[in-house]
């Protein structure tokens, strides 16, 4: 092993390698900043021009596409309130607030420092430990996703603190539109009402962009004539060295979630970063502050969905299982370079694969470098009128929900789900457990099914299975203690 990652390092340092990451993380940053876009998407565009490339340096341009794509989404989040991908949601809820007091700098600047040691430490529980992750990951079935769906849809009570009840709603009325398409056991359409394009359900970008994008447009339109009052002090405002360190627990933290969660195949950063920010509230001496414009939420968030970005190489390079959209495209183009994943990998391409390991932590330290010096250029969004900036923003969104499926349909969808997260707001209904179980609503009632035909309809397998067992005591326990919180803070 220690050979192979001596000539891994070695054979990382050549120039069109360094040159190709950056280009990959150029292009997922946009990718991943576009509301509608994504680093799937940019990695399928992409993977084409890798075949006549060396293998190393075509998959480390698209690793720089997947990391940069999922660090992308919360430039958008923070400075418009609107996630460039769903892993991004949850900075929404501390990020943008930051913007809104004038702290848009700080903001950025933490979300990229948590994304990068995220990144990094996943990238090293890959290079060391990849084997008995995945192994880990392979006790999942069908009880452990329920179980684990659930831990996720009992956030809903922690980021709802100022109103469960309505917290509780939105959530519902988010399981049943997760419900609407073909039923995924019996293959009958439900809640179609014979309209043909809802067959397929409704797509996740095109509620995203609605309930946050639009929504936040509508609301932008009442106040035409201000400009949007962000950042006058950011060329002077940094996270400071003792910032970073006061946050680093919950930083280290985070990215161990998003590591065991980017290890289970089928999950994805969105769930990692709610459970993140969740962790991080929970354990807060101060958790009145997260949604606040807190620091420390920021940091959670984005540490959780970028520690991702490792661990699903884990059960992809040690099984041939990808652990999401992702790399399942990842999949494709190893195989399309000659390196079919799994556990022969290892012996017949070793210093291929080391290489590549040992890249996906220069990748993220060419990320901090790259994002680092445009995040000045970014923050500057916040400064342009909003009258000038509906318009840009209408364009972006109604492309980036056309990009999706390349239908008419989801650009209706957009606005149906901007109308309903206007007016949501308006009578302060949360929107975010409404996405939270759009996310989680699919995963929980197909594994709860799966569950039940494997048990002959017994609810006893969620409870003599011991990971499940640990996950549903840790719904319960969260619920329990986001009571309490709120009790004191009442009181």
């Amino acid at each position: 092993m220690l050979e192979n990652i001596i000539s891994g390092f070695i054979n990382l340092f050549a120039w069109n390698n360094f040159l190709f990451i950056n280009i990959g993380l150029a292009v997922g940053i946009i990718f991943g900043a576009l509301p509608g876009l994504s680093a799937t998407m940019g990695v399928a565009l992409f993977m084409p021009l890798t075949f006549g490339m060396d293998p190393i340096t075509g998959i480390l341009m698209l690793l720089g596409i997947y990391c940069g794509g999922t660090y992308g989404g919360s430039i958008t989040a923070i400075l418009i309130n609107t996630p460039g991908t769903p892993a991004s949601a949850a900075t929404v809820l501390d990020g943008y607030t930051m913007a809104k007091n004038g702290h848009a700098g700080k903001a950025l600047q933490m979300a990229l420092i948590a994304s990068t040691i995220a990144g990094v430490f996943s990238a090293l529980i890959l290079l060391f430990i990849a084997p008995q992750v995945a192994s880990m990951a392979l006790k999942f079935g069908p009880p452990e996703y329920f179980a684990l769906a659930i831990f996720g849809l009992s956030i809903i009570s922690s980021v709802c603190s100022d109103s469960v009840f309505k917290g509780i709603i939105m959530g519902i009325l988010g399981m049943f539109i997760s419900m609407i398409g073909m039923d995924p056991i019996g293959g009958m359409p439900r809640l179609t009402f014979d309209y043909d394009y809802l067959a397929a359900g409704i797509n996740l970008i095109p509620a995203l962009i609605g309930l946050f994008a639009i929504s936040e447009i509508l609301n932008k339109v009442r106040i035409l004539d201000h400009k949007v009052e962000h950042t006058e002090d950011f060329m002077h405002e940094k996270v400071s060295l003792k910032e970073v360190v006061l946050h680093l627990k919950t930083i280290l933290k985070s990215s161990a979630i998003g590591t065991f969660i980017g290890a289970i195949p089928g999950t994805g950063a969105a769930i990692a970063s709610f459970l993140s920010y969740n962790e991080a509230k929970r354990v807060s001496k101060t958790p009145e502050k997260f949604g606040t414009g807190h620091l420390d939420g920021v940091a959670a968030s984005e540490a959780g969905n970028n520690g991702v970005t490792g661990a699903t190489l884990i059960p992809l390079l040690t099984l041939g299982v990808p652990g999401d959209t992702v790399t399942a495209i990842l999949l494709g183009a190893l195989m399309m370079q000659g390196l079919t994943p799994g556990p022969d990998l290892f012996k017949t391409h070793g210093i291929v694969v080391y290489t590549i390991m040992i890249g996906l932590i220069f990748v993220n330290i060419f990320m901090y470098l790259q994002a680092s010096y445009f995040i000045k250029g970014f923050v500057r969004i916040t400064k342009v009128p909003v009258n000038f900036l509906i318009p840009i923003l209408i364009i972006l969104c109604v492309t980036g929900a056309y990009a999706a499926n390349n239908t008419l349909f989801d650009v209706k969808m957009i606005l149906i789900f901007g109308a309903l997260g206007y007016l949501m707001t308006r009578f302060d209904f949360p929107v975010t457990p409404m996405l939270l179980a759009i996310i989680l609503g699919p995963m929980a009632e197909v594994s709860m099914r799966q569950s039940m035909i494997l048990s002959e309809g017994s609810y006893a397998i969620f409870f003599t299975r011991p990971i499940s067992l640990i996950f549903l005591i840790l719904a319960v326990l969260s619920v329990i203690f986001s009571s309490i919180t709120r009790s004191k803070r009442i009181a």
